[in-house]
């Protein structure tokens, strides 16, 4: 848990110091610096910021460099800075290390804003990567064969975009890191699979509590991007001729999907006038209905998707933290054991005052720590029931008080 932040020259953020608790609220007027400030924190987190790519987008006017240090209550420290050229600096301890990660582990953090309340219509990076979050912090082998797969696939879609037709030396090289590839890939499947199983009982819990109308008919399925009954590299090979066309390899481990669907009822079928009705050779009707199957993103309304997104984030928590013990007990290389970071982004103008009750008193129940901005105090009442002690700061212009 983050027990003192300190931010300098990010965005209109000059110099940010404070103490944090386990529960935090930020109220402020837009543009005061709210968002920044859990910009600030993911920065440290994820090494990259959820609103722009680019540092020299949020680096301060006329600064060469902007930088966030924590402490954290198990007295490990952690920061980085950003230069405007993307240097990037990261320190454990006081100590450099050369390796994103290794502040990730340390600082796992989960993001609800505005922002990701489109990704049922996105396309499948930003689904992936709520399934690899869950995966990274609960896999030991996960990231080193993920980042290998990058590399191999960078090197291949390399090759692909310069040549249409490949020379023998070419072909044989290709060959070679399309089994590293379906090496690197068979495992990262197995991680995900695994985790994307346990993962389910607490996405269907989490739909339960914020879309009840939908709870038997939402359900998610995972696409690994390639055919996992036949070795990657066999596939690889049979589509070169098209990749090459086209410059880009088109299936594989970076092309996996999370898919949420929705299914008709029995009523809604029968309403709708889809039931189908039959005699029996006793002479007996049955009723038979049709099992129509669809993208939950093509049938629920803008509200229902924000609450399905809420769902899907907010279930990863309890899977993180091992809630049930039996679940800890079958995933026998869980790793977690430092205290997640939730950053509430502006919430109250995403969700009605029900789901945010369901949000923050799920949160209060779990060993994490809670960041959340507000435009206005309307917030504060459902806070102070479930925290007794949160601190709540005023933003204005960049500058954070009590």
């Amino acid at each position: 848990m983050i027990e003192r932040l300190q931010i300098s020259y990010l965005r209109n953020l000059n110099q940010v110091n404070l103490s944090a608790t386990a529960c935090n609220v930020i109220i402020g007027a837009n543009g005061s610096g709210k968002t920044s400030l859990l910009e600030a924190i993911f920065l440290l987190s994820r090494g990259k910021s959820f609103r722009h790519h680019q540092p020299k987008r949020y680096i301060q006017h006329h600064q060469n460099a902007a930088t966030v240090h924590a402490k954290l209550s198990d007295s490990c420290s952690l920061a980085i800075q950003k230069q405007a050229d993307a240097t990037t600096i990261l320190r454990l301890n006081q100590s450099t290390v050369y390796n994103q990660s290794i502040l990730t582990e340390q600082l796992p953090t989960l993001l609800i804003d505005p922002s990701t309340m489109d990704m049922l219509e996105q396309g499948s990076a930003s689904r992936r990567q709520l399934l690899d979050w869950l995966v990274f912090h609960m896999k030991q082998g996960f990231h080193p064969q993920w980042v290998a797969y990058q590399r191999l696939l960078k090197q291949r879609n390399s090759l692909l975009k310069q040549k249409r037709y490949l020379s023998q030396v070419q072909l044989t090289e290709l060959k070679s890191w399309d089994k590293g590839l379906a090496s690197h890939a068979a495992l990262i499947h197995h991680y995900r699979e695994s985790i994307f199983e346990a993962w389910q009982p607490y996405f269907s819990e989490s739909i339960a509590q914020l879309l009840p109308a939908y709870a038997k008919q939402l359900s998610l399925s995972y696409n690994a991007g390639y055919d996992t009954d036949v070795a990657l590299d066999i596939q690889l090979n049979e589509r070169l001729e098209q990749d090459l066309q086209l410059g880009y390899t088109r299936i594989g481990n970076h092309r996996a999907d999370i898919h949420v669907h929705w299914r008709s009822s029995e009523s809604s079928a029968i309403q709708d006038g889809q039931a189908t009705r039959s005699t029996t050779a006793e002479g007996d009707v049955q009723t038979k209905l049709p099992v129509l199957k669809e993208q939950a993103a093509n049938v629920l309304s803008r509200g229902e998707k924000k609450l399905l997104i809420t769902a899907l984030r907010l279930s990863q928590l309890p899977l993180l933290l091992k809630a049930d013990n039996d679940l800890a007990s079958s995933i026998n290389d869980a790793k977690l054991s430092v205290t997640p970071v939730v950053l509430l982004d502006d919430i109250t103008a995403e969700l009605d005052d029900r789901a945010i009750e369901i949000l923050l008193s799920t949160l209060a129940q779990l060993p994490c720590q809670v960041f959340m901005t507000s435009l206005t105090d309307s917030v504060l009442p459902l806070v102070y029931k479930y925290w007794s002690n949160p601190n709540v700061f005023h933003m204005k212009q960049g500058n954070i008080f009590l």
